[in-house]
């Protein structure tokens, strides 16, 4: 089925409210997951409020979070998430950092003491609405992924995200993961009891898992296997996304003292936080170039990328940011789409919780 996007945002929100979020988190998270699903990025908007209710459950994540600076320079600043919803958390390091760019040229944020944020262009794209360019990247609370020539999963799908501000064109948006997929497409894909493509998820001989509901059992619940790293096999440099992978997590967690998953598993228990890092840049570009220059330029960039001659005449050129634009101007017309089986964990949810079932038809 098909739902507003109006209906989604508070669906959510009347969960959070349930949990006991206050007001002010509530429309943070409400906001940031909504804008998400209209972005077509399923994985990471409103199906992620199960892991949100499992991390409750074990009380390993703070309802009611207040994030406070812990240390801070005219350019950087480390933020405490005070253990609450990361996307709280990432708002307000990368407001933090957008101040700091514009009045300096650059602002540099780590955050530890966060959970999950969701999806990471969200932040990366608050700064060219200022002008500016945003750099982010996550760890991850899970470590599904297999680092190149690893039988077993170590890393997270440790996240970065790239914005940069344009005039003419839609402003440059990468997100992605370090690892072929995200986790959380792989539960998409399980939802909708669609096949995977060979090589996102490797069993522990290294062989490829395409059944969805086997690779969810295998990354989540016995973890032998996982996901591959980009690139998907050491023949196709899948050495790069390890690599990648690794950088994230020294930029999100070493620098900011956060959390490396497998270390923290060995002790973490009930009430025990994920303790996820996060590193948020915004940077001026006025800075190095004229006002107006730098967009001027990008745009150029983006024209000769757009008059690229396709393989397929149906299928033009786009770049990074822009399939979430189409989605998301498709999105708001026709609704974001629910699958049953997802409708009928968010109702359990609801059911659990007390919240009203907004959402339409579930059986």
């Amino acid at each position: 089925m098909r739902v507003p996007a109006e209906t989604i945002h508070q669906q959510i929100s009347e969960v959070l409210k349930a949990w006991g979020m206050p007001p002010d988190v509530v429309r943070t998270a409400a906001d940031v997951m909504t804008d998400t699903d209209l972005a077509g990025i399923d994985s990471h908007g409103i199906s992620m409020l199960m892991l949100y209710e499992e991390a409750l459950g074990l009380e390993q994540l703070n309802p009611a979070p207040r994030p406070r600076v812990i240390r801070e320079s005219p350019v950087t600043a480390l933020v405490d998430g005070d253990n609450g919803l990361g996307h709280v958390a990432a708002v307000f390091g990368m407001n933090l950092a957008i101040e700091k760019a514009a009045a300096a040229g650059v602002g540099i944020v780590c955050v530890r003491s966060s959970t999950h944020f969701g999806a990471a262009g969200y932040y990366a794209a608050m700064a060219p609405e200022r002008g500016l360019l945003g750099l982010v990247t996550c760890t991850t609370r899970g470590n599904p992924v297999l680092p190149t020539r690893s039988a077993i999963p170590v890393l997270g799908t440790n996240p970065i995200a790239f914005a940069a501000p344009t005039r003419r064109n839609t402003p440059f948006l990468l997100d992605m993961s370090t690892s072929t997929v995200a986790q959380n497409k792989v539960k998409v894909y399980e939802f909708e009891r669609r096949p995977l493509p060979a090589g996102w998820v490797l069993d522990e001989s290294g062989n490829p898992v395409t059944d969805s509901v086997r690779a969810m059992e295998l990354v989540t619940v016995t973890h032998t296997g996982g996901i591959t790293a980009l690139g998907g096999t050491a023949e196709m440099s899948s050495h790069k996304g390890y690599g990648l992978s690794v950088m994230v997590q020294i930029l999100s967690a070493t620098l900011a003292g956060a959390s490396f998953t497998p270390i923290r598993k060995r002790t973490q228990g009930r009430g025990d936080p994920d303790d996820i890092g996060h590193f948020l840049m915004a940077l001026d570009p006025r800075a190095f170039r004229e006002e107006g220059a730098f967009e001027d330029d990008l745009d150029d960039v983006i024209d000769v990328l757009h008059a690229a001659r396709p393989t397929n005449a149906d299928e033009s050129v786009l770049v990074a940011g822009e399939p979430e634009a189409i989605a998301r101007d498709e999105r708001r017309r026709i609704g974001i789409p629910v699958p049953d089986a997802l409708a009928q964990k968010i109702r359990a949810i609801c059911d659990r919780c007390g919240a009203p079932y907004l959402l339409g038809a579930a059986r």
